[in-house]
This record gives C-alpha cells, structure tokens and sequence, in this order.
C-alpha cells in the first residue's frame, strides 16, 4: 500500500514509529462481540460528517468521543486535546483498572490514597481531578477503586471545561463510557492468572429480546495480588443493562453498576533523604489485618426521543451510592530507638536527612481509619438542534442540570501502634494493646443548579466556531462533630455563583486537516469535595483559564490520526496560607506545555496509540507562610510519554509492545521528596482464532524499579510500582 506523508506528520510519525522500527511487533484483528453502531446517542443531532472507512473493533483510533460536546462528535470537531483508550487497548494490555487504562494518557499521573480520601486519585496536566471523573457524562465523585469490565472505553478532555461539566475541571475530566446492550446474541468469558497469584475471570453477555430491545450484563471476580508484600485485593462486581426502543425514535436504557472490593491498602514507603526509603520494594508497612471494603451501586436512566431527523431530547438521571468502611495503617515517623524510647528525626520537614545508617531507624506506624459513607442524585436534560440559518449550519446543545450531593465521614485514630524497623520491619496482625479513639465526623451536602447552551457553527466547509456559556449555582454546607483547626471550626456554608464561558475557532481546509484555538474556563469551590480546611470556607472559589492551539490530521482515509497542541492553564487566585488558619487568594499557578500524538493504523497490519506530553508546572506565587513560590507542582513531571504498538504477523498471531516515560517529580509543592525518572517496558503475544484468543502480557519487561504513585502526607510516601509479571489470558466467545 503507497502512502504518502507531508513532511510534518512524517516527522510526529516517525517520533512513535522509531522505537519499534526493527520489532516486527502489531496487532491482529481482535475478534470482540459486536455493538450496535446505535450506541452513538444522537447522530442525528451531530452535523454532518463524510464516512471514509469502517472501524474494525480492534482499531485502536475510535474517531469520535462523547466528552468533547455531550454528544457523539469527531474528534477533529473538538477544539481541545482528547485521548480515547477504547476496549482493544485496554484488551491487548490486560488493563483490568481504570488506573492501568490511564497509562497509556500522557499528564495524566497517579496519587495514592490520602489523607480523608480514598480511592481512584488522578492528576491530569498537574491539577487533581479527584472529583473531575464521570461515567456515561454523569459525574461519579465516590471514593473507590474503578475497574474496566463494564467499559467500552476511557475519554480524557484535557483542560478547564466547566461549560461542559460545571465546577472543577482545573486540568480537565476523564469519562468512563459504559458497554451498551444491541441487537444480537453474544457471550464472552475471560480467564487470566499471573505470576503473583492473581486470577481474575469475567463475564460479558448481551441477549437481543426484540427487534429493538436487548438486555447485557457484564460480571468480575478477582483475586489481585502484587508483588507488593501484603498486597491482596479481593473484588467482585456486576453491571447489568437493558435497552428499548433500539433504532426507534424513543429510545431508553436502564443500567447499573454494583461493586464490592475487599482490599489491602498500600501506603507505600517512608521518605528518607528527600527521596522513598532505600529499602526492598516489596517492603510493607502495616498490619496484617488492614483493609480497605468499598460498596458502590449505581443506578441509571437514560430516555433520548428524536423530535425529528434534527432535533432530540434527552434525560439522564443518575443515583450513586458510595460506602467505605477503612482501617488502615502506613509509615508515619522515622527515627531511632534507644533504651526502647523511639526518637523521631528531626529533620521530618526537610525529608529525614539522616546519617544514621538504614539498619539502626525505625518507622512509628499511624491509622489512617475512617468510614464514607457517599450519596449523589444528579438529573441533566438536554436538547439537541440541528438547523441552518443561510448558509450557516449549527449544532446547538441547550441543557439544564440538578444535583444533590450528601457526604459523611466518621474518622478513627488507633494508638499504641508498633515501631517497626525501617528494614525488613516484622509482618503482625494489629497488637491487643491497641486502643480506639473516636475522632471527627464531618457531615456535609450540597445542591447544585446549572444551566448551559452550546452551539457549533459552520460557517462553510473550512471554517467552524464553538462557543458556550454555562451558569451554576452550587450550594453547599458542612458540620464537624468536633471543632477544629485555628480558628476552629463548627460549620461552614457556602454559595458560589458562577458564569463559564467556552470558545473555539476551527479551520478544516481538507478533510485530513483540523487547526483550533480555543478558550475555556473552570471555577473551583472551596467546599468542592464536601471537605475544608479551616479558614478556607468563606472566600471565593478559585477560577480558572485555558488557552489551547493544536493540531488534527487524519491520515490514510482515517485510519491514522495525529494530534498535537501547545497550551497554557493558569489559577490567577489560588488560596495561599497567609498565617495559621487564615487563607486568601492571592496565589498564582501556572502549567505550560505541549504535546503530540498518533492513534490508529500505520499499515492493515501495524497500529500504534501513543504521545508526549511537556509540562512546565510552576506556582508562580505563593505567600511566605504557604512557602511554595517558585516549586513545581506536586505530582507533575515535566516529560511523560507513553507508547503502545501491535503488529498482525498473520490473521492468528500478534506481536506488540510499549513504553512509559515519566521524568522526574515531587510528593508535594514544597519539592522536599521527589522520586526519579523510569522507563518500563512492556510486551504482549496473542494467538486469534474465530472462537477464542490466548494471549500472553509481560508487564515490566525489564524489571525496572520505579515509583507509581506519590502521596503528600507524613512527609511524602513513596508507592513503588510492580516488578516484572507475566499474565495469561484466554477469551471465548459463544
């Protein structure tokens, strides 16, 4: 096949292309169970758009996403950087998590559980997007873990977007796109073991029971392990979901989502002269008996009713509940031990500078114990209108949304709890002497009011624009059981108004070609996460702006798409600690960068889903007292790049493999313990037959030492990430 590249996307090929080059590595078609292209929701609302090509279901390009505009729209017509990690990646790598599927997104990076939170902790382009994740376009604030059986793909909208999604959004949002029942009959079950222990089985069943309605349901259960000491997570789960009125002008579906993981909590490794103590990795500091039990249901619907060709009304209303019961128990001081008196190093602020060798310190272990308990009822309603005015097309979204939110979190502190050695410490089940000390209680809800429009002009075949506005109100009220903090606080309340604005301006001279600019704002409350920090609670929310240029070129007939874009995120007024307990907004933090990327077909035969993210995260102001003025922001390397490849030597065998690069970075803003840059490789063989695949991972191909996550709390813990570990895995289809 002759296909001719311009010299630009030669090169940005060539970036991915060059580390594989000589590996005769790619993917084969992936035989999945069919979906009904109507999971599109309203492609009658979405302008018009020139087929090229059919998608096979193991093409890593998906061409559309639902994050960039409420509805199914290419990805060339959204006027921000937007990656899509559909179901053949996450297959072709085992990506049983959503924190694996991540991976493959570059600035995105992973947090550990912290503090009052738990769960699923993502930074994304240096900003946390802890409340920033949704599934099917509602939002899904819970603390817990999230795994991949139910989904049919990941999408990451990078940048501040709450036109779209209301508060939040400071580095943009992640939407998990849940598995829709169609018109067939298909089974799927999946088996897989690996060389920790683990095993994990899965299944995925759709029954057609009309000539427009279908019923699927997908199901988990696993045994996960690491090679992590300690490290064991038991997890079930089913996702149940029927869909009427298929291809009719009313269409509904019901879903739900009901999980429970029995899990051991890593905390990861102690700081020790500015960086994670130099111990095994394997190392773990806890107790035997630690654990981590998570409940989540949540329940859907979802009725869209197509007026005419042109226009559609939808509704989705969405009940989520969330529930943590946590007894937990991690690193907290490291010091020495003399006549059996423990003495903590007193330079814990500055990352335990020590010269006292590793054999002679000790670690003090602290609980982290609390009980969640986490509820939210949020209905959207949206119109969708497809109309000309002259010669101009439009695409206009006017939505209204409501949502109630309710919050409790019953904290616990143990005490008397062991001093381990800092090497090989003793693996034991909580000591008898232990006593329980019932700490506070925080009570909190909040209602929130929105309404949006959004409208997608196009002015000819070049030329679109896209602009939006949104105004919310979010009310929100909290209560402490105990006063705390200085000045201590009983109760907060708060209620934020607040206008976002979205515009873009793209420029298509050929059907392969999309240049943009856009503009885009977010507003984050103080009581965003029904949490505070006193003194916090009175001032007004942080805001947010985002310039972005970038460029889409869609390669082959489609089958290649190269993406690239520079863009510059600012908070003008983040809260910056003046004096004890008193806060205002006179901080500055500003994130730079650039990135580029490839998704899709190279050759039938080779595809590729990869890119590169740089970063420069700067608080560029901060009081004397917060004393991060100049520091890069917490969890936030300047490089990241990932990479994945497969190549069909034949319609049976597969061949890939991939990278992830991440520079180096800090636990916090003060920059005192920072982990190291890595590279870790990974590899994959898989044998296709029409009735099932068998296919062998290599995660960490060469057993590289590195560091997954980073956790600010006592000092700056360290999570190392897993050693080298083979996965089996069989799929059969019936």
């Amino acid at each position: 096949m002759n296909r001719r590249l311009t010299p630009l996307a030669a090169a940005l090929l060539a970036a991915f292309a060059a580390p594989v080059a000589m590996q005769q590595t790619a993917s084969a078609q992936t035989i999945q169970i069919a979906q009904d292209s109507s999971t599109a929701p309203i492609d009658a609302a979405l302008p018009e758009v020139t087929v090229k090509s059919v998608k096979d279901k193991s093409d890593y390009n998906p061409g559309t996403s639902t994050v960039g505009g409420k509805v199914a729209t290419p990805i060339r017509d959204i006027p921000q950087s937007v990656n899509v990690i559909n179901r053949a990646v996450l297959e072709a790598q085992g990506a049983a998590s959503l924190q694996e599927a991540l991976r493959n997104v570059p600035g995105i990076t992973i947090g550990g559980a912290e503090g009052g939170q738990i769960g699923n902790n993502f930074n994304l382009r240096g900003f946390s997007a802890r409340t920033d994740m949704y599934v099917d376009g509602s939002r899904d604030r819970g603390q817990y873990y999230r795994d991949t059986y139910y989904l049919e793909s990941v999408e990451v909208l990078k940048g501040p977007s709450s036109m779209l999604f209301g508060r939040g959004s400071t580095g943009g949002v992640i939407n998990q796109v849940s598995k829709a029942p169609f018109l067939a009959n298909a089974n799927q079950v999946s088996l897989s073991a690996d060389t920790n222990g683990g095993v994990r089985s899965t299944g995925d069943f759709n029954r057609q029971l009309s000539d427009t309605s279908a019923f699927r349901i997908e199901m988990m259960g696993q045994e996960a392990k690491t090679n992590r000491d300690q490290m064991r997570n038991t997890d079930f789960g089913v996702a149940p979901s029927l869909r009427f009125g298929i291809g009719t002008p009313t269409e509904v579906t019901l879903s739900a989502l009901i999980s429970h993981n029995n899990d051991m909590p890593d905390y990861g490794l102690p700081p020790l002269n500015h960086q994670a103590a130099p111990v095994n990795r394997n190392t773990f500091y806890g107790l035997n008996d630690d654990r981590t039990i998570q409940d989540v249901a949540i329940v859907s619907a979802r009725v869209e009713h197509k007026i005419n060709a042109n226009i559609t009304l939808r509704n989705q209303t969405q009940y989520s509940d969330y529930t943590t019961n946590a007894r937990e128990t991690a690193a907290n001081n490291v010091g020495t031990m003399n006549n059996g008196k423990f003495t903590v190093l007193p330079t814990g602020a500055a990352g335990n500078t020590t010269t006292v060798p590793l054999d002679q310190l000790y670690v003090k272990l602290a609980s982290h114990d609390r009980n969640i308990h986490d509820q939210s009822l949020d209905n959207q309603t949206d119109l969708i209108a497809r109309f000309d005015t002259g010669s101009i097309k439009h695409t206009l979204i006017v939505g209204t949304e409501i949502s109630h939110d309710e919050y409790d979190n019953a904290g616990y502190t143990r005490n008397n709890l062991p001093i381990v050695a800092l090497v090989n410490p003793v693996y034991q089940s909580q000591p008898a002497n232990v006593t329980t000390t019932t700490g506070n209680r925080v009570k909190s809800s909040a209602n929130a009011l929105a309404a949006y429009i959004n409208d997608t002009v196009a002015l000819n075949k070049e030329w679109k624009l896209v602009g939006g506005l949104r105004w919310d109100r979010y009310q929100a009220e909290l209560n402490n059981s105990i006063a705390s903090g200085t000045p201590a606080l009983t109760r907060a309340d708060q209620t934020v108004n607040f206008t976002s604005v979205r515009a873009g301006v793209i420029y298509q001279p050929t059907d392969a070609q999309s240049y943009y600019a856009s503009y885009g704002t977010s507003f984050n409350p103080s009581l965003e996460q029904l949490t505070v920090t006193s003194g916090q609670q009175a001032i007004a929310p942080e805001t947010n702006k985002s310039y972005e240029v970038g460029a889409k070129w869609d390669l082959f007939n489609g089958d290649l798409s190269l993406t690239s874009a520079i863009f510059d995120i600012e908070k003008t007024n983040a809260r910056s600690l003046i004096t004890t307990g008193v806060y205002q907004l006179d901080g500055d933090v500003r994130v730079t960068g650039f990135e580029f990327g490839a998704t899709g077909h190279i050759t039938p035969q080779w595809q590729v889903i990869g890119g590169y993210t740089h970063l420069n995260p700067t608080v560029v102001h901060a009081s004397a007292a917060d004393g991060t003025q100049g520091k890069t922001l917490a969890n936030t390397p300047r490089d990241n790049m990932t990479l994945w490849t497969t190549y069909n030597l034949s319609k049976q065998w597969e061949v890939g493999g991939g990278m992830l690069y991440m520079s180096s970075r800090f636990a916090s803003n003060t920059n005192v313990v920072s982990a190291g840059g890595y590279t870790r490789w990974d590899a994959t063989v898989a044998f296709h037959q029409p009735k099932y695949d068998l296919r062998l991972n290599v995660l960490n191909l060469f057993d590289k030492h590195y560091i997954d996550a980073l956790i600010p709390s006592d000092g700056g813990r360290s999570v190392p990430g897993i050693g080298v570990t083979l996965l089996a895995s069989v799929n059969y289809r019936f």
